[in-house]
C-alpha cells in the first residue's frame, strides 16, 4: 500500500521516484494530509491517498515493521531511478548480524546512545536500535552524520515514521562533530579515498603520501566520539590490513583502541571475491576494558546452513565468555 502511494504519486507529479516516495513519507508524517501544490495532485488522486493512508495505518505499527516498508520502497527506488552503487542500503542480513554481535559483546541496557558516522539511509542504524529495544525496552539516542543529502531524506522519513529518537547532520564526518561520547558505534563504512587531504591534517591515519582511506579515517573519528571501555562495530573490506597503509593503522589502533575481532562475511553473499567484507571489532581503551587474550577470528558459515551457523554463534558466546567477561 505504501508503494501504491508511491507510484500515484510519481505518476501525478511527474518526479523521481524517490520524490514520490519521500513526499508520500512525509504525507502520513503530517497526519495523513495530502499535500496539494500548483492543483497537484487533483482532487481524485488525493483521494486515492487518502484511502490507502487509511487502511495504512503506519502510526501504530511497530517501528521494526515500518523500518522495513521504508527498505523495501527505497530498494524500488533503487531500481526505478537507476541509483548508484554508494547509496545502496546495508542488507537486512548483515545488519541483524551485527545486531546480534553487538547484543553478545556488550551490556544492552547500558547502551543509550549510538552513532553511525556514515548513517546513509539509517537503515542499519536503525536495524540496531530496533533490536537493541526489542531485548532491552531502553530508551535509546542515535546519531547520524552524512553528507548526502537525498540518503539524510530517506532517513529522516525513516526515524520519523519509526518514531525513534535520532538525530541526523548534515555535513562531512571527517570534520568536528558537534556530539556527545556514545555507547556504541556502528557503521557501513564507505570505501575509497578521501579527496580532502586539508582535512585530515590531525588525523593520524592519514596517508603519508597522496589521498587518506576515508574507511581509515571514519574509524578514527568514530573512535573519538565514543566513551571509554564503548565498542565500535563496522563494515569494513576483507582486505582491511592487507595496504600498504595498514602498518601505520595497526599502529594507531594499538594506541587507542583494542582489536577484538574480525569476522568475515561468507563469500556467498558476495558476486566478487575482492568486495568481500569483515565485521570489525574494536574496543576504545579505558573503562573495565582488556586486550581479548584471542583475537575473535573467523568468517561466518553459510547462512543456508542453520546448523553451522548455530554452532558458530555459541562459540562467539563462548568467546565472549572467556575473553571479554
Amino acid at each position: 500500500m505504501f508503494d501504491e502511494g508511491t507510484a500515484l504519486l510519481q505518476a501525478a507529479l511527474n518526479c523521481s521516484y524517490l520524490d514520490a516516495m519521500l513526499e508520500n513519507a512525509e504525507n502520513i508524517i503530517d497526519n495523513n494530509t495530502v499535500r496539494v501544490e500548483n492543483g497537484l495532485p487533483k482532487e481524485e488522486t488525493v483521494k486515492k491517498l487518502q484511502e490507502i493512508y487509511r487502511k495504512l495505518d503506519l502510526q501504530h505499527a511497530k517501528a521494526e515493521y515500518v523500518r522495513q516498508v521504508v527498505q523495501l520502497s527505497f530498494l524500488k527506488v533503487i531500481r526505478k531511478d537507476a541509483i548508484q552503487a554508494n547509496h545502496q542500503m546495508t542488507p537486512d542480513t548483515i545488519g541483524l548480524i551485527m545486531a546480534f554481535l553487538i547484543e553478545k559483546i556488550t551490556t544492552v541496557n547500558k547502551i543509550k546512545t549510538v552513532f553511525d558516522p556514515a548513517v546513509g539511509t539509517a537503515n542499519l542504524l536503525t536495524t540496531v536500535i530496533n533490536q537493541l529495544r526489542a531485548n532491552g525496552d531502553q530508551q535509546i539516542t542515535g546519531f547520524g552524520i552524512d553528507n548526502d543529502d537525498a540518503m539524510l531524506q530517506v532517513a529522516s522519513v525513516s526515524v520519523e515514521l519509526q518514531d525513534l529518537d535520532v538525530k541526523l547532520y548534515h555535513q562531512d564526518a571527517v570534520s568536528a562533530l558537534d556530539i556527545p561520547q556514545s555507547d556504541l558505534v556502528v557503521s557501513d563504512l564507505p570505501i575509497g579515498y578521501y579527496p580532502l587531504d586539508e582535512n585530515t591534517k590531525n588525523y593520524q591515519t592519514r596517508a603519508k603520501e597522496g589521498h587518506s582511506y576515508v574507511h581509515h579515517l571514519l574509524i578514527e573519528q568514530a573512535m573519538n566520539y565514543l566513551k571509554p571501555g564503548a565498542f565500535g562495530v563496522f563494515l569494513v573490506p576483507s582486505s582491511l590490513f592487507q595496504t600498504k597503509e595498514s602498518q601505520s593503522f595497526v599502529k594507531w589502533i594499538q594506541s587507542v583502541a583494542y582489536l577484538q575481532g574480525l569476522i568475515n562475511l561468507p563469500a556467498e553473499l558476495f558476486a566478487n571475491p575482492n568486495a568481500q567484507k569483515s565485521i570489525l571489532l574494536l574496543q576504545r581503551q579505558g573503562g573495565n576494558s582488556k586486550q581479548a587474550v584471542k583475537v575473535l577470528l573467523g568468517e561466518f558459515p553459510s547462512f543456508k546452513d542453520k546448523n553451522g551457523f548455530a554452532s558458530f554463534m555459541n562459540d562467539v558466546s563462548r568467546w565472549v565468555a572467556t575473553n571479554l567477561q
